[in-house]
């Protein structure tokens, strides 16, 4: 074999995992992101994240809702007097992209533990199933869930449209830590802490670069993978972000979702129509990084303007040559690096890290999951049936996972209207908007109702609640 023949090989598996990626988060963190950590505010001034110093088992802000108890009863299937059984799983079993998104599973295992050692939930161990999806096989998993599980709690699996039909006809509640297709981000029996419908959308940021860039934002164009998830994405964003006072050019471009040997031409069309901000929808890399390299040899230095699945450590440690230096990233989980000014963040950190996990965004996610389902079957005590958790799931309207993420209403399933806008500087993310460090804008006319065709495909009846599953 040539050297050139491994290159390209080499090549080729960079692209598959980013196109695995992409899946799993060029769409769902958009998706999360809500989070103002720990109050609110008018917009420009934004909430601090900062809250006051908590037990040793309380999460942020958040009693703990795990502790010692004497609920009683095989009330429902994985529950007995002794224990809960929940199931939960990732993709990383996928060949093309080992150990994807194995961190939201680090967050659960973690959580189960850091639950259990105060007493499980009411007196009740948790246990877990773990269900690896590996991309292709989700229905398999979803089969083995429903044979076994009380409730699915921080799962998060890309091809999520073809569970749907199984999961509803096993009656099969879940608390994912992510969704992807509309059937799942509007099913039934579902709840999220981070919802991510297909007819509402968290345009903070659009809002806050539009009133700092408020020239560039009137020449904007997208860049986007031809591939269901980041056509929905850029969809969405466009409709959001001209009701923030953006105006998109007639020149987007759509790249090939396994990768370009060339990126040069859709960049030199951007910037021959004179696109000075462009929203990207794809992955951190390799493909958005060979982007970034085409436009610096054009000397096309437009605003980037991205979701959070590029707040990425390795994207960052890429911008050596600092030609992501003008990357504009929506956040509404308080990044890591401001830990030391956000207990919850800082306590899903120990936590994992202590049980030998990996951290990410996705983790946090689940880890917020982990958190809202287990305050909803406290409150059941020994009545721990999936119809008690979610009725009482049904009554939280306001949720921040003690300051993890900011409020969102996972009743009735709608993202928050908080974020901050982070910038790649060199090898690090600095938040640029609002000015002030550790603090997320917050305001009601960020939350935008979606109309078009991502929302007709989702065929939502009058409660929102999709029909495309059935």
């Amino acid at each position: 074999m040539t050297m050139g023949s491994t290159q390209s090989m080499t090549v080729q598996r960079r692209r598959r995992r980013s196109t695995v990626a992409l899946v799993a988060i060029g769409v769902t963190i958009a998706l999360a992101a809500g989070a103002c950590g720990g109050g609110r505010s008018d917009a420009g001034s934004g909430s601090s994240t900062t809250a006051k110093p908590t037990s040793s088992t309380d999460f942020g802000t958040m009693t703990s809702p795990c502790g010692k108890g004497d609920a009683k009863g095989a009330t429902a299937q994985g529950v007995t007097d002794t224990s809960i059984t929940i199931g939960y799983g990732d993709d990383a079993g996928y060949p093309a992209s080992p150990g994807l998104n194995k961190e939201m599973s680090d967050a659960i295992k973690a959580m189960m533990k850091w639950c259990n050692d105060q007493g499980g939930i009411n007196g009740r161990q948790v246990v877990g199933n773990y269900h690896d999806a590996a991309i292709m096989n989700v229905n398999n998993a979803m089969t083995d869930a429903c044979a076994k599980d009380f409730m699915l709690v921080g799962e998060g699996w890309s091809l999520d449209s073809a569970q749907e039909q199984t999961r509803i006809a096993c009656g099969l509640p879940a608390v994912p830590t992510y969704s992807v297709s509309p059937q799942f981000a509007n099913g039934p029996l579902m709840y999220q802490p981070s919802p991510n419908p297909a007819d509402y959308y968290n345009a903070a940021n659009a809002f806050l670069l539009a009133e700092k860039f408020p020239t560039q934002v009137k020449k904007a164009a997208v860049l986007q993978g031809n591939f269901a998830a980041t056509i929905d994405s850029a969809e969405k964003a466009k409709i959001a972000y001209t009701k923030a006072g953006w105006t998109f050019l007639d020149c987007d471009q759509t790249y090939n979702i396994m990768g370009e040997s060339n990126y040069t031409p859709f960049l030199q069309r951007l910037k021959d129509c004179g696109a000075e901000v462009v929203y990207f929808s794809g992955s951190p890399a390799p493909i958005f990084e060979n982007v970034l390299d085409a436009a610096k040899a054009l000397n096309f230095n437009p605003i980037w303007a991205e979701e959070a699945n590029m707040y990425d450590s390795n994207f960052a440690k890429w911008n050596t040559n600092g030609n992501a230096d003008n990357v504009y990233v929506r956040m509404t989980y308080t990044p890591f690096e401001q830990a030391d000014l956000n207990p919850a963040t800082a306590k899903y950190l120990e936590i994992v890290k202590s049980n030998g996990g990996s951290t990410s965004l996705l983790g946090a996610q689940a880890t917020a999951a982990f958190l809202l389902w287990a305050e909803a079957a406290k409150s059941c005590a020994s009545n721990l049936t999936r119809d008690c958790v979610l009725s009482a799931l049904s009554k939280v309207t306001n949720y921040s996972a003690g300051g993890l993420q900011s409020p969102t209403d996972p009743a009735a399933n709608k993202p928050g209207d908080c974020a901050m806008v982070l910038k790649m500087t060199g090898t690090k993310y600095e938040q640029v908007l609002p000015a002030k460090t550790g603090e997320f804008a917050c305001d009601s006319k960020y939350l935008v109702k979606l109309e078009g065709p991502v929302v007709d495909r989702g065929k939502l009846d009058a409660n929102r609640i999709s029909q495309a599953g059935k």
